[in-house]
């Protein structure tokens, strides 16, 4: 049985650091976005986070070769067109109470890479920054998978702010940017995949929360305690030495997709990124928190 930490959330919520930070911990294997691998990888074969192109990587081309005897074996269009078809956010009423054939089929391919990819690094923990709601209760159909969620919540009217930058994606050159919401549609979403998680626990899959800005104001306490919950045990100060309380020693990674900073090496600053309490306009910051402030309310945020 492969161990899984799945890290769930609404995209802009500080999940790239978080995986690049435990991806250096010893033991662990942080593999970027599964969810996109078999698109933006095995089909259009984008630039790896160590930097090759994903068909010159030599890490993710040993997983293929384990997990399916190459990664020309794959019926891409067939397996997105599961995706499409299992894997949606309408679909988690149903996927919380049953999976059925279809959704064995499609977790059957994570499986396999998962496994591959804990054979290869020769880690017992592997995490999975996907995000997706839907894509976490599919995989918990899975015997096979040790599942444990960490959700990463980030104040709603940060997220919002994060949604509305223009950030080119460096895989592709600078020619294209990342997806770009409303604060409006970005709020609707944060309502909806965090809720989402919520739900998760209570169907028995353990489920961590992680405040972001707490991360960020504490990330020795807060990575150590995420090292328990993935079953790691206490670190010791090597294990940790990469980290301090204001910057990260990243080094090179495999993910296979994600923001641009997986693309970061080297010393990184910790700060706390809290520009949108001026950046984002005043009516769209009041009205970011009105859509959210149930969930901001019970996250802690009204009360910081």
């Amino acid at each position: 049985m492969v161990r899984l930490i799945f890290i769930g959330a609404l995209g802009r919520s500080g999940t790239t650091l978080l995986e690049r930070v435990l991806g250096q911990l010893p033991g662990v294997c942080a593999l970027g976005e599964v969810v996109h691998l078999w698109d933006r990888d095995v089909r259009d074969d984008e630039r790896c986070g160590c930097g090759h192109r994903f068909s010159r990587c030599e890490f993710w081309q040993e997983i293929g070769e384990r997990a399916f005897g190459g990664w020309h074996r794959l019926n891409v269009p067939k397996l997105l067109e599961l995706r499409a078809t299992v894997e949606r956010t309408r679909h988690i009423p149903r996927l919380a109470v049953r999976g059925g054939s279809a959704v064995e089929d499609y977790v059957w391919h994570y499986r396999r890479v998962y496994q591959a990819a804990a054979e290869v690094s020769g880690a017992p923990v592997i995490v999975d920054s996907s995000k997706h709601a839907a894509l976490a209760y599919c995989l918990r159909w899975s015997p096979d998978i040790d599942l444990r969620v960490l959700h990463v919540v980030r104040d709603a009217r940060g997220v919002a702010y994060s949604w509305t930058k223009n950030v080119p994606r460096p895989e592709t050159d600078g020619t294209e940017a990342m997806t770009r919401y409303s604060p409006t549609r970005s709020a609707l979403l944060w309502n909806t995949h965090n809720a989402a998680f919520g739900l998760l626990r209570r169907s028995g899959v353990p489920v961590r929360r992680v405040r972001y800005e707490n991360f960020l104001r504490d990330p020795v306490a807060v990575t150590s305690s995420i090292a328990r919950f993935a079953g790691l045990g206490g670190l010791d100060a090597a294990g940790l030495g990469f980290l301090d309380l204001e910057s990260a020693e990243l080094t090179t990674c495999h993910s296979a997709a994600g923001n641009p900073m997986r693309f970061t090496t080297g010393r990184v600053p910790l700060r706390r990124d809290e520009a949108w309490r001026t950046a984002l306009p005043p009516r769209q910051r009041q009205l970011v928190g009105a859509l959210t402030a149930p969930l901001l309310s019970r996250y802690g945020y009204l009360r910081s």
